[in-house]
């Protein structure tokens, strides 16, 4: 059963909420006037009251107040969806690059895209809210558990040394947050606990200042969190701890001008070492049931019964459904038809393979509009209703053909003219004649069969056929054959090999009497038709469709990049209008389903948990750290290539030689691997691609074809309002005073 700490009772006396609404710097650690305000000491009466304290600290990386999903919020004046914690942060880090792309027109949400925000926006002064919201509730449960506090409440020394377990949590949670006010505003109000509450102007401090404080308060509860992989699932540990580390120092030259890639390097390795594993099937972490996975290192936890929300995971699932996409395939009641992506990110995966790893996709051509006969038989149950055991006529004449599996010797069938047998056609006398309503006729050996029937003359033949891959690029010449299998699920002829580029036909029985060829390269095989192209080499499941015209062939490759879990039925690539839905390819990577295909606990909240960090992120950072360090490139290309295996189901064909590692490949594996987990703008913006023309995607900067625009633009303004209302503070530049 997953547990999920910060759910463990509602924690309602909330005595240090404060009055952000208003301006979250001049009274950022006011204590309102409330009704429902009641003192320390009524709250802290009991044991469990701290952990209680400290699940809402937690909850505030999910929740949006004390009711769920809304009423009674925890910031007024701002709407509970688009306010909460994580759907505010992945607006910021995803919206803005060419991961993400959003339909609706509320407000100024289009601005992200297009690179045109300003400090009045509303999307960004919600989330900055929100992150100072979360940094005074650490900081008052920092000044409520005190040790003078907690002698004076006659707390015992059990209890105390728990608590300063909390303290630790506490302490990381509140360095979260500061890192991402770093990483998106830089220059920010700040205040701790050893600030006096009460109505006052808090200082700003510039971005190195608060780079080093974020470090040295990750480097003092190093040792006081709970060991790594020791606390509960969804508390903070020292993997954790580590993780935000070795994030801070991979992107200390952004933040101080100083590089810190060797610190970066030691503190994955501390991950790396300390047990994680790779989640064996990639779409596992972004399921219903992903707090079973080893993979996770710090994740925000969601249920659809106890943590509900129109932000977090319920926004990330139901935001991005719409168009053919069925919902009840997510696990939710219905979509919201916003998000989408761009084609320069669909770009980083081949476009020449589709889902499941098609290469070469089955064509029914027109199958479905030639008459047929019926030849129902002990294969299929006798059913003459049954359309699969029907035969065509692809000339529409009185000639009718296909090709059906018999997994028994003599297997007894008839033929029908319509589907039922008040009309069949057997044989009296075993000699190929038909006869009206005569005997069962009987194949031989089991195998596939090619079936012919000629009404005009009223004939009929059975010819067993063997069947196999000719040509070059399956087996090398012309000459030998690789032999192919029936296999019954997919109703086909199957042959899994490892092919090359080149040539290739399908034949029956080691002989070119048959043999079938793509004429127009459109996967419909015809006697004699052109050779089929093979333009990507690779290990492939080849299936041969033969039951009736339009015979067809699929190409699968056998190991595949799997990442890239889009939605392309109904969607075109390229974005004219971003409104439409349709336009832009749709994602589908986070659902309410679990791995066995369960639907989460409601269909309207997921149970689904946001993996903030993991250990694929952690591999792919420190092979960059390593490769801008110069450091030992056999550890970053072992390090990339664990990432890549698993991306190909625990194949090896998709890793990469060390000439093929670089920083432009690093920063392309991690959109591969990590799109739309919050990453991205701060991975462009490192690698100077963010606000630049070095990479354009659609409609960066407001035109369809991209454009560069201010590098200012790298670092989100500080809020209007509250450069307004505090007198210490200095707006980025680019946005005004």
């Amino acid at each position: 059963m997953k547990i999920k700490t910060y759910i463990i009772k509602p924690f309602f006396i909330l005595f240090f909420i404060l009055g952000i609404s208003q301006s979250c710097v001049k009274d950022l650690d006011t204590v309102p006037i409330d009704e429902d305000v009641v003192t320390a000491n009524v709250v802290f009466d009991s044991p469990e009251s701290y952990r209680q304290f400290l699940a809402k600290v937690y909850g505030g990386l999910a929740l949006s107040g004390q009711q769920g999903p809304a009423g009674q919020p925890d910031i007024e004046g701002i709407d509970e969806g688009f306010g909460q914690y994580l759907r505010g942060y992945w607006y910021h880090q995803e919206l803005s690059t060419d991961e993400a792309v959003i339909g609706w027109n509320d407000q100024t949400i289009q601005d992200f895209h297009n690179m045109a925000w300003t400090a009045a926006d509303g999307f960004i002064f919600a989330f900055y809210s929100r992150v100072f919201y979360q940094i005074v509730i650490c900081n008052e449960f920092l000044r409520e558990t005190t040790d003078a506090k907690l002698s004076d409440r006659g707390v015992d020394a059990n209890l105390r040394a728990e608590i300063q377990g909390y303290r630790a949590e506490a302490r990381f949670l509140r360095a979260l947050s500061y890192w991402h006010a770093l990483d998106l505003f830089r220059n920010v109000p700040f205040v701790t606990e050893e600030d006096a509450v009460g109505s006052f102007f808090p200082e700003q401090i510039q971005a190195p200042d608060l780079y080093n404080y974020i470090e040295s308060e990750l480097l003092e509860i190093e040792n006081q969190i709970a060991q790594v992989r020791t606390n509960e699932y969804a508390r903070a540990d020292q993997g954790a701890v580590w993780a935000l580390l070795a994030k801070l120092y991979l992107n200390a030259e952004v933040y101080t001008g100083t590089p810190r890639y060797q610190d970066a390097l030691t503190y994955c390795q501390k991950v790396i070492d300390a047990g994680y594993e790779l989640e064996p099937e990639y779409t596992h972490l972004f399921l219903a049931d992903n707090h079973t996975s080893d993979e996770v290192i710090f994740p925000v936890a969601f249920d659809g019964v106890k943590t509900r929300t129109w932000g977090g995971m319920t926004f990330l699932v139901r935001a991005g459904i719409g168009g053919s996409m069925n919902a009840a395939d997510y696990g939710v009641a219905s979509g919201w038809a916003g998000t989408r992506t761009t084609r320069q990110f669909v770009e980083n995966f081949p476009l020449d393979v589709g889902a499941g790893g098609i290469v070469v996709e089955r064509n029914l051509g027109q199958s479905a509009s030639y008459p047929r006969i019926y030849a129902p038989g002990a294969y299929q149950g006798w059913n003459p209703t049954n359309n699969n055991s029907a035969i065509s006529s692809p000339q529409r004449n009185s000639i009718f053909e296909g090709y059906k599996y018999f997994d028994e010797d003599n297997a007894p069938l008839l033929f029908t003219l319509i589907p039922s047998f008040a009309q069949t056609l057997g044989d009296n006398g075993g000699d190929g004649t038909l006869e009206m309503n005569g005997d069962t006729i009987r194949a031989g050996e089991a195998g596939l069969y090619r079936i012919e029937v000629n009404l005009t003359n009223g004939t009929y033949t059975l010819e067993r056929t063997e069947w196999g891959i000719i040509g070059p690029a399956a087996s090398g010449n012309w000459d030998e054959d690789v032999d192919m299998t029936w296999n019954a699920e997919e109703g086909a002829m199957e042959a899994n090999l490892s092919m090359t580029e080149g040539a290739f036909k399908f034949r029956a029985n080691d002989d070119w009497v048959i043999d079938l060829g793509d004429e127009n390269g459109d996967a419909i095989l015809t006697r004699g038709g052109a050779d089929i192209q093979l333009a990507k080499a690779g290990g492939y499941q080849v299936l041969l469709y033969l039951d009736r015209p339009d015979y067809s062939y699929e190409l699968r490759l056998s190991a595949f990049d799997g990442r890239g879990i889009f939605h392309t039925d109904g969607q075109s690539l390229d974005i004219n209008d971003i409104a439409l839905f349709t336009e832009g390819y749709a994602v589908g990577k986070f659902k309410n389903v679990t791995s066995e295909g369960v639907r989460g606990s409601d269909s309207d909240f997921p149970d689904t948990d946001f993996p903030m960090f993991r250990l694929a992120d952690i591999y792919l950072m420190a092979s960059e750290a390593i490769l801008r360090s110069n450091g030992n490139r056999a550890l970053a290309l072992e390090y990339f290539n664990r990432v890549r295996t698993r991306a190909y189901g625990g194949s090896t064909t998709g890793n990469i030689s060390d000439a093929q590692l670089d920083l432009d490949m690093i920063l392309d594996e991690r959109a591969r691997e990590l799109y739309w987990e919050c990453h991205r703008r701060t991975d462009l913006v490192r690698f100077g691609k963010f606000t630049t023309g070095d990479y354009l995607w659609q409609w960066k900067g407001g035109v369809m074809d991209g454009r560069a625009v201010e590098d200012f633009r790298n670092v989100y303004p500080i809020p209007s309002a509250d450069v307004g209302a505090n007198i210490n503070l200095v707006q980025n530049e680019g946005y005004g005073g």
